[in-house]
């Protein structure tokens, strides 16, 4: 069962018409505050494609996305932060005390190592040691504060994500990847799913081309790096984002 839930959870109201509202302004003289309430969804697919297509991307930031991001392990959500032009707020193992049902509910552990009983049952000790021995600290008197310096990265945490979206572009370029780290990718590619299934959301998809970069390039910037067979993958997976 996969633990890793992402849900869009709020967005600028009226986004599409937001961005092509603020780029009007560049080279109609008759722009106006009051001409938002006007800006219809005609308006939206005249203007926006071909402005966009044009790499006039900074009216992207005019639209802002909220996600919670739930299950993942420390190690991606340390990859995440790594995007500064964003907001993110983090359960707090200062103040929440962990309660294990078992090792991998509190913790990640990768695939690879699930493949390979004898590290599989290595880790899962070290693991359950682990919580045991934080749990024991705690009960010991010790805050959670310096209890929680027993936790290796695979401990699971919730973040609340907030991207404007030509920085949620920049994301998605690096994080679909398939280069990227795979939990960071498996994130990027839900975040960009919850944005596909709201209907007036799925055409800045194609129209800004959110993605990895092959998409919004046409080619792979990671050259002789580029996994064998990559590039035409990609290119299904994303195709189908546009059409949920």
């Amino acid at each position: 069962m996969d633990r890793i839930k992402v849900r869009l959870i709020n967005y600028t109201p009226r986004p599409l018409e937001t961005v092509t509202w603020a780029a009007l302004i560049s080279y109609w003289d008759k722009w106006e505050s009051e001409a938002f309430e006007r800006t219809t969804r005609a308006d939206v697919e005249k203007h926006l494609p071909k402005v966009l297509s044009y790499g006039h991307e900074s009216i992207l930031e005019h639209a802002v996305f909220t996600f919670a991001i739930e299950g993942i392990s420390r190690v991606a959500s340390h990859q995440l932060v790594r995007h500064r032009i964003a907001s993110y707020t983090q359960q707090s193992h200062r103040y929440i005390k962990l309660n294990p049902q078992d090792v991998e509910e509190t913790f990640l552990i990768p695939e690879s190592i699930k493949e390979k009983p004898e590290f599989y049952e290595k880790w899962k000790k070290l693991m359950r040691e682990a919580i045991e021995l934080y749990e024991k600290t705690y009960e010991d008197g010790v805050h959670q504060e310096d209890a929680r310096y027993i936790l290796p990265q695979a401990v699971r945490t919730k973040i609340v994500v907030t991207m404007n979206l030509r920085e949620l572009k920049h994301f998605f370029g690096l994080r679909t990847c398939e280069r990227a780290q795979w939990e960071i990718r498996e994130v990027a590619w839900k975040m960009l799913e919850e944005i596909a299934k709201v209907d007036e959301l799925r055409p800045i998809i194609k129209w800004a081309r959110l993605g990895p970069r092959c998409i919004q390039f046409g080619y792979c910037p990671e050259k002789e790096l580029m996994p064998e067979g990559c590039f035409k993958r990609t290119r299904k997976k994303w195709s189908k984002m546009t059409e949920i």
